[in-house]
């Protein structure tokens, strides 16, 4: 149970680490507005900044089925396996918006919705 654990963790967090790169050494970075200055970038760093959107909008469904997948007696390796895949899927997927890499990014966002699904019938 502890590798699941720490793989919702690292899901959580991942917002936070595209909110970081969109920032990280940006000219006339406000912290005071961030969302304003966010707003005004362009290129990788608006990419990266829409990443972190899309991020926050997959967690829910991937917390809801990971939880109903437990509460219906899925194994834990298999479910951990599904859950580490889905989180290596989303990393990518971040990567590629930020690379500007549209169809390949979007064919991997499929690939972690399908996972998603399988989570959520892992104990079918």
């Amino acid at each position: 149970m502890t590798t699941l654990t720490c793989l919702m963790l690292a899901a959580a967090l991942l917002p936070s680490l595209t909110a970081l790169a969109a920032k990280a050494g940006g000219r006339g970075f406000d912290n005071d507005a961030p969302r304003a200055w966010l707003a005004r970038q362009e290129g990788w760093r608006a990419r990266t900044n829409a990443a972190q959107a899309n991020a926050f909008e997959a967690l829910p469904f991937f917390f809801a089925a990971v939880l109903l997948a437990l509460h219906n007696g899925a194994a834990a390796d298999y479910l951990a396996w599904l859950a580490g895949a889905w989180l290596a899927l989303r990393l990518a997927y971040a990567g590629l918006y930020a690379a500007g890499r549209g169809t390949l990014r979007s064919i991997v966002w499929a690939l972690a919705l399908a996972v998603n699904i399988a989570i959520l019938f892992a104990a079918a």
